[in-house]
This record gives structure tokens, sequence and C-alpha cells, in this order.
């Protein structure tokens, strides 16, 4: 299982120019991969993109490639410029009686603004350092989505454990819930005055009824069979999100009709704690791949 946010980042140098690729990622339902690049350097883009696909089946992805001078001086500058430019602003003061004496902030300013620019290398000469490290960069996200994934696989286990829990004990009331209707009704028909025998055929034929109104058997099958199928895809590799929330979708309708149908509390109680596990998956399963 993986997730579908993740962080990578990776270094590298071509001719002497250093750059950066760093990667991420947030849900979405299909895939969208932008990649930002240095104008030199474009025409990468489908080859990044089909990398991507290789390892990514969801998720909107951001690979963003920068160029950062090489070297802890970050860069030179231009020191004639700088103090053209200086000496401009020092004239332009002196001509208003404004006392000029710059600050070792100005000078640091006037500095940057005229450093040199580097070029990026040809896209020849930095393909195999930007495809190296895009792979590099590729590869700790994908280790990021996996550590995540194992993390929301391992909160996933233990809420079907509980959601099978509450499913065995609604298993065990069903049969109950029948035995207490009869009962109820031959107190209600006591209390009435009404002298009917627990084997009229009239008695007998309105607990008939209800016990086919509020027989949950078959959603209960039903709700076991996609449990399994959960717990056996959330295990295994590939695409998973959108197929679980297909089955999500109808245990939901298994516990809403069980619900509909048991009339009784503590399987009314059940229904609710199963509704709520149910939608803490669908929550968590928006960050599945």
């Amino acid at each position: 299982m993986k997730s579908m946010t993740g962080y990578g980042l990776a270094h590298g140098e071509v001719a002497g120019l250093g750059f950066s690729v760093q990667v991420n990622a947030v849900n979405r339902k299909g895939l969208d991969v932008r990649v930002v690049l240095p104008t030199a350097w474009l025409e990468l883009e489908p080859v990044i993109i089909e990398a991507v696909k290789k390892t990514v089946l969801r998720g909107t992805l951001q690979i963003r490639i920068e160029l950062a001078a090489s070297g802890a001086s970050g860069g030179d500058f231009d020191d004639a410029a700088a103090g053209v430019w200086l000496d401009r602003v020092g004239a332009f003061a002196a001509k208003r009686g404004v006392p000029f004496a710059p600050s070792p902030e100005v000078l640091v300013q006037a500095a940057l603004q005229f450093r040199s620019r580097q070029e990026p290398p040809a896209l020849e000469v930095a393909r195999p350092a930007v495809v190296t490290a895009t792979d590099l960069a590729l590869s700790a996200f994908s280790a990021m989505r996996a550590s995540e994934g194992a993390a929301l696989l391992a909160d996933f286990e233990s809420r079907l454990t509980l959601i099978a829990a509450h499913v065995e004990a609604v298993a065990a009331r069903a049969p109950d819930v029948v035995t207490a209707a009869r009962e109820a009704l031959l107190k209600r028909l006591r209390d009435a005055g009404l002298a009917l025998d627990a084997g009229d055929e009239r008695v007998l034929k309105e607990i008939a009824l209800f016990a086919d109104r509020c027989d949950i058997a078959e959603e209960l099958t039903r709700f076991r069979s996609h449990h399994a199928q959960l717990k056996k895809l959330l295990a295994s590799d590939g695409e998973i999100g959108r197929k679980a929330e297909f089955i999500l979708q109808e245990m939901g309708r298994e516990v809403n009709t069980t619900g509909a149908k048991a009339n009784d509390y503590e399987i009314a109680r059940r229904v609710i704690e199963l509704k709520n596990e149910l939608e803490r998956i669908k929550e968590q399963l928006a960050n599945v791949e």
C-alpha cells in the first residue's frame, strides 16, 4: 500500500552548475503531473512524465527542477555594475541634499541585484545528470509514500478487526430478536385480556412475518464477503484506492439495511459503531493510491 502524498529531494551538478529536483504530491482521483523546468531543458518534460508514470498511479504530482550556483559563494556579482549603481544613487541623493551612506544591507542588495547569472548547460550535456537526479528524487518520494502506506495499512487492519467483532456480535444477537418479539407479543395479548395460546395460528403467523422482516442473514453474509475482499485488497500491490472505495460503499449499504431491518436496540448500537468505523476508513482511503 502506498500513500498518495509524499516528498522527495535530490541534487545534481552539470558543467559546474548545481541544481535540485523536488517531488511532491497531494491527493487526486486521477494522475496529474506538472513539471517545472529551466527554459533550456523544457524538452525533458516528456521524459520526466514517463518516469513518473512508471511509479505513480494517482495524485497531483509536481516536479520542480531549480538551478543553483555551485559552491558556497552562491555565485559572483558584477563589481563594476554594482559600483555604478551605488554612485548614481549617491549622486541622486546629493542633488537633493540627502546624506547617502550605504549600510551593509544596501551593499548586499546591490551585489545581489548585479549577481552574475550562469546560463544552464545545453540539453544534450545536462540530460544524463538531470535524469539521474530525477530518478533519485522519485526514489525518495516513493520511499516516503511506502512508509506512510504502511502506517495506513496498520490502521486499516485494526479497524477491520473491530468491524468483524461488531458484525459477529450482531449475528449472535439476531436470533434473540425474534424470541424477544414473540415474548413481547404474547405479553401485549395477555395485558389486553386476549387468551390466545402461543401455538395459535394467528400468533404464529404474526411471529413468522416479523421474523421474515427482520431477517438479516443475507446482509451479514454479503457484508462478511465484502469485508474479506477489502482486507485482501488492502494487503495487495498496485492501485487500491478506487476499488476499496467501491467495496466500502457496498459494505455501507449492507449496514444500512441491517439497521433498518433489525428492530433491536443492541443491533442498532452496533450498526452505529459500524458506520463510524466505515466512515473513518473512507476518510483514510482518500490518502491511498
